[in-house]
Parts: structure tokens; sequence; C-alpha cells
């Protein structure tokens, strides 16, 4: 069961990449995201409606999805400040490792799950070829600015918050089901930004056909994982789940033209050899 955890785990992180390209080369972040979040939200009903029956919505079960929800729109509208602000191989990394230690963390001490040594090692691994593929430093004569690296660390924090709230709620309700749920609770919290933008038409005249794609893609990609939380402990999946932050750095160099590739696939090596610590003696 393990093995096929894994196996989610890395898919979920390839389609999570996939989407988070698109979104950064979307003409206005909010409104993609908000068409992306209404196809999913249609796209996923008759399958959310048939696992209904399974759900036990209770005062704990209903608790844990509203709060799922609030993170994930905090999470979108983030998103896509982060992606105005910043390059896509440079917010992506900040954003998806910023709660590699906080995940594991939370899930050893409220969850009761386990890691070990060698597993702490591939974390801390992770955790350093993603400060050094963030690039923060300071040039003489240049204003520094710490907009997109804390607007993606903001991200971070969100997923943390919403991956163990997630692995709780999923004793109560279907993935599918958990799933459908944030993207109603996204769609919602776009819906000012994007109505007010005067960018509806423009966008979905650009990019419909990506539009379509990402819906299904983007909650596609976090389905599998949440398959996978149902199989194995948050504290090895959720770092494991960093390969998109190779993916994306790789697609962000060679698909977007962004700067310092050699020094960003260097440091992407030592992510990936993170995430094979973990999931082998993890």
């Amino acid at each position: 069961m393990f093995s096929l955890a894994i196996l989610l785990v890395l898919g979920s992180g390839f389609l999570h990449s996939v989407w988070n390209l698109y979104t950064k080369k979307s003409l206005n972040k909010h409104v993609f995201l908000w068409y992306c979040q209404l196809v999913a939200v249609l796209m996923f009903l008759p399958w959310t409606i048939h696992e209904w029956s399974s759900s036990q919505l209770g005062g704990t079960g209903l608790l844990l999805i509203l709060v799922s929800m609030c993170l994930h729109g905090l999470y979108v509208l983030l998103l896509a400040a982060t992606y105005a602000a910043g390059d896509l191989s440079q917010v992506y990394p900040i954003m998806r490792g910023s709660s590699l230690l906080l995940v594991p963390l939370l899930g050893v001490t409220l969850l009761g799950e386990r890691l070990t040594v060698v597993g702490w090692v591939g974390i801390f691994t992770i955790v350093i070829g993603v400060t050094l593929l963030s690039n923060l430093k300071y040039k003489r004569n240049e204003i520094f600015s710490s907009k997109a690296p804390l607007l993606a660390l903001a991200v971070g924090l969100c997923i943390a918050g919403y991956i163990v709230v997630d692995k709780v709620a999923l004793q109560y309700v279907s993935a599918v089901v958990l799933n459908e749920a944030t993207n109603i609770g996204n769609l919602m919290v776009l819906s000012w930004a994007a109505f007010h933008s005067g960018d509806m038409r423009t966008e979905i005249k650009l990019n419909w056909k990506i539009i379509l794609l990402g819906g299904v893609i983007a909650p596609g990609g976090y389905l599998l994982f949440l398959y996978a939380l149902s199989l194995a402990p948050v504290a090895q999946l959720a770092p494991m789940r960093e390969i998109g932050t190779v993916f994306g750095t790789v697609m962000g160099i060679f698909i977007l033209r962004e700067q310092q590739g050699a020094r960003r696939i260097m440091t992407s090596l030592l992510i990936t050899a993170g995430i094979i610590t973990i999931g082998v003696w993890g």
C-alpha cells in the first residue's frame, strides 16, 4: 500500500507543477484560477453526489470541512498574488518547501505518526535544496524586494495547515467530497477579485483550452494526494510531494525561459535526493 501511496504522490506532484505553470502563464491569475475552479466544481459534481452517502457530516466533520475550505481559499488568493510578483522557479520552491518541516512535525506531534532519523535527514536535505533554489539575496545598489518570497512563504503556511486538516477530515468524508468542498470554497473567495478585474472575457477567450485542462488536473492532482493520505502517514507523504518543486523548476527554466538554470537544476537534484531518502528509508 505504501508503494501505491508513493506513486499517487509523485503523480500529484507532477500535475500540481503543470497547472502552476499554466497559472503563471495566464493573463489574470485571479480570473484564470476562478475559471479553473468553476470547471472543477462542475466536472466533479456527479462523482461527489455519488460519494455523498458515505460522508459523516456531524459537528466535527462539518467543522473540519469549513476549516479546510477557509485554508484552501486563502491559499488560492495568495497563490495568485505570488505568481504576479515572482518567477515560477523562485516562488514555487519556497511555497512548496516552507511546509516541509511543519507538516512532519504536526504529523508526529498531533497525529501520532513516526519518522525515522534518516527520514528527518531527507527532510533537511530538501529544505537545504529549497533554500538554495529560492535565491534570496541582496545586491548592492539595488532595492531588495521581499514581496514575492514573503507571499510564497504565506502560501506554504496555508499548504501545511490544509494538509494536516485534510488528513483528519478524511476520517469523516471521502476524498472526492472533501476535494469538491475545497473547490467550492476556492470559487467563492476568488469571485470578488475575478468579477471586478474586467478581464473575464479576455481570459476565457485567450485561455479557454488551458482553463478546461486546468479545471481537471488541478483538483485531480490534489485528489491523488488525498487518496495517498488515506494509505500512509502525512509526515512521509507531504515532503515527497515536493517532487513537484523539481518539475516546476525544470518547466520554469525550459518553458518560461527563466534565468539561473544550471544552479536551479543542481539544487533540484538535491531536493530529489531528499525525496528518495524519505521514500526508501523514512
